[in-house]
């Protein structure tokens, strides 16, 4: 083999081993001090999707727990290039089950408490969704109208509201809808465990958050 030819082999072969973007480190230890920060009382949630733009309106005592958990899942980029897996209409649209597998992993059990039910699932209202009293950890619905209130005796607590880009959130793609076995959508199991490549070899229509980012008032 000529030197020149080697040195095109060995050029490819850099290329394709060009390291991946790396997770941040917070993302991968929920017990890290900047998890722990209290919300302030009242903060705004700038979130640019594949869509569009939307921002978000959140008050501590709306619900505490929640609040605080959504205030620091944004703050250090949590829902980056997360994608909108369960979009239902005229029900809901749902995130937060992260792109990387290793991220799902430690977060899956960082659960928090319930908070009583203030408010109400009504439209454009955020709540996070649960599998039982007491598991909130990242995942999180935004109601696509009124009649959600009937979750608000099931202890799903809204911490915040979309104040501006609603017609964004309509806009997201319904349509692989529910998952299984009620749907043709992702399997939530399969994201957990498989990330973001599942999520693109299979459904690669799903619409993402680009970027969230706690903005000023």
């Amino acid at each position: 083999m000529s030197l020149f030819v080697a040195a095109l082999v060995l050029s490819a072969a850099g290329q394709d081993d060009k390291p991946k973007s790396e997770v941040p480190k917070a993302l991968l230890d929920p017990s890290l001090p900047e998890w722990k920060e209290k919300a302030p009382d009242k903060f705004r949630a700038k979130f640019t999707t594949s869509k569009g733009d939307f921002t978000v309106l959140v008050e501590r005592a709306w619900a505490p727990l929640g609040a605080d958990r959504f205030y620091g899942l944004v703050k250090n980029g949590y829902f980056d290039n997360v994608r909108f897996f369960r979009v239902v209409s005229n029900f809901m649209a749902q995130f937060g089950i992260h792109g990387a597998p290793e991220v799902n992993k430690v977060w899956r059990e960082a659960t928090i408490k319930d908070d009583p039910v203030v408010k109400s699932n009504l439209r454009g209202w955020l709540s996070f969704a649960t599998r039982g009293p007491n598991t909130r950890t990242t995942q999180i619905f935004i109601n696509f109208q009124d009649k959600n209130r009937s979750l608000d005796s099931q202890n799903f607590a809204p911490f915040g509201q979309v104040i501006e880009g609603m017609e964004i959130v309509d806009k997201l793609t319904s349509k692989y809808g529910d998952g299984p076995p009620r749907g043709r959508g992702p399997d939530q199991s399969r994201i957990q465990s498989e990330g973001n490549a599942y999520l693109n070899a299979d459904f690669k229509e799903l619409d993402f958050v680009k970027t969230a980012r706690i903005v000023a008032k």
